[in-house]
C-alpha cells in the first residue's frame, strides 16, 4: 500500500487577506482576478495600504494538501519556508490540519511568501504574491520516499515561476512513475500559462504530467482559442484525464472518450473565491484516490469547492468528510 494518497508540491505561501473595492484595484495597478508577482518593496507598500485582513497559510498545493487531508486521506507537502515567525504560522497551520511536511526550512533571508489577496465585492480574488523562500525550493528538498510513496503527485504551476522548482518536479515525477504512479498538475492561472504555455503542453504531451486540472479561463488560455468545446477537444487529446472547472456551471472532466459533466453545489452566498479551484482539486483527488467513478471524483470536488467560497480564506474550515457524509456522496463512517 502506498503511505499516502496524494503528495502535494507547491509555493508555501501565508495569505493575507483583506476586501476592497474595485477603486483600490485601479489606484493601486492591482490586476483584477490574477496572481501578480511583486519584490519586497511592493509587498510592504500594498501591506502598508490593506484594510483589515485574515492571515490564514495559503500557497494553491498547500490548499489541496489541508482539504485532501479534510476528507481523511493520507496527504503530505513539499514547500519551502523560513525560520521566520510567518514560517511558524505556515508550518504550524498545515501539520494541525493532518498533512505531513518534513521539508527543511531556510536559515534567514529570504523570508517567508506572502501573499496580500485583495478581494472585491463580486468574491473575485486578486493577488499579489511575494515568493520570498520559495524561491528556494529545488531538488535537495525531493523526498524520495514521499514521491514513490504517494498514489498521486499533485503540483501547481505556479511552481514554474521559481527556477530551481522545476528540477524538483521533473525529480519527483520520475520517482513517481519508477513506482507505478500517476502525476497531476493545476495550470494555476491564465497568466501563469500564457508565461509557460509550450513548457506545460510539453509535460502533457511527454507524459511528465498523467491528470491536469484548469478552470475555463486557464483552458483556453493554454490552446488560445475562444471556443471552450474546441479547447476541451484539444486537452482531451494532450493528457490522459482532465478536470475543468466553469464557476456556477459546474465542471467537466474528460477521459479518452469519456466526457463527464458536474453540476456545482447550491450556495447561500458567495464571499470569497480564494481556493476554490484548489478545493476542487482536494475533492477530485480525494475520490480519485479511494477509486471512486469520474462523477463521484467531480461531485467531491463541486462540494470542496462550494464550501470554501462561502468563507473568507482558502482552508476549509468544516470537516470535509463529514459534510460529504451529510451530503450523501459517501457512505457514513
Amino acid at each position: 500500500m502506498p503511505e499516502f494518497d496524494v503528495l502535494c508540491i507547491g509555493n508555501a505561501i501565508v495569505d493575507i487577506i483583506a476586501q476592497c473595492d474595485e477603486a483600490f484595484l485601479e489606484t493601486n495597478g492591482i490586476i483584477k482576478g490574477a496572481m501578480n508577482l511583486i519584490d519586497a518593496r511592493r509587498a510592504e507598500l500594498l501591506y502598508s495600504r490593506m484594510g483589515p485582513a485574515v492571515e490564514t497559510s495559503g500557497g494553491s498545493a498547500g490548499n489541496t494538501a489541508a482539504g485532501i487531508a479534510s476528507f481523511g486521506a493520507r496527504s503530505a507537502y513539499f514547500g519551502k519556508v523560513s525560520t521566520d515567525h510567518l514560517g511558524g504560522i505556515f508550518s504550524h497551520d498545515i501539520r494541525a490540519q493532518g498533512v505531513a511536511f518534513d521539508t527543511k526550512p531556510l536559515s534567514g533571508e529570504p523570508p517567508t511568501a506572502r501573499s496580500m489577496i485583495f478581494v472585491t465585492p463580486d468574491g473575485e480574488r486578486s493577488m499579489n504574491t511575494y515568493l520570498g523562500a520559495c524561491i528556494e525550493l529545488g531538488p535537495q528538498d525531493v523526498e524520495p520516499e514521499k514521491a514513490s510513496g504517494a498514489k498521486v503527485t499533485y503540483f501547481e504551476g505556479y511552481l514554474w515561476d521559481p527556477p530551481r522548482a522545476k528540477e524538483a518536479i521533473r525529480q519527483t515525477a520520475g520517482f513517481a512513475h519508477e513506482a507505478g504512479r500517476e502525476v497531476a498538475m493545476t495550470l494555476s492561472d491564465p497568466f501563469c500559462v500564457d508565461r509557460y504555455r509550450d513548457e506545460f503542453l510539453d509535460l502533457m504531451r511527454s507524459g511528465t504530467v498523467d491528470i491536469v486540472f484548469a478552470n475555463e479561463h486557464e483552458l483556453k488560455s493554454l490552446y488560445q482559442m475562444e471556443s471552450f468545446d474546441a479547447a476541451l477537444e484539444s486537452i482531451r487529446k494532450d493528457c490522459r484525464l482532465a478536470a475543468v472547472t466553469r464557476s456556477e456551471k459546474g465542471s467537466v472532466i474528460v477521459r479518452g472518450k469519456e466526457t463527464v459533466p458536474v453540476e456545482p453545489i447550491a450556495i447561500r452566498e458567495l464571499v470569497d473565491t480564494t481556493g476554490a479551484g484548489d478545493l476542487y482539486a482536494a475533492g477530485f483527488l480525494f475520490g480519485y484516490t479511494q477509486g471512486l467513478d469520474l462523477k463521484a471524483c467531480g461531485d467531491l470536488g463541486s462540494l470542496a469547492a462550494g464550501l470554501v467560497i462561502q468563507q473568507i480564506g482558502p482552508r476549509p474550515r468544516q470537516n470535509l468528510r463529514h459534510e460529504a457524509e451529510k451530503a450523501g456522496l459517501l457512505q457514513l463512517m
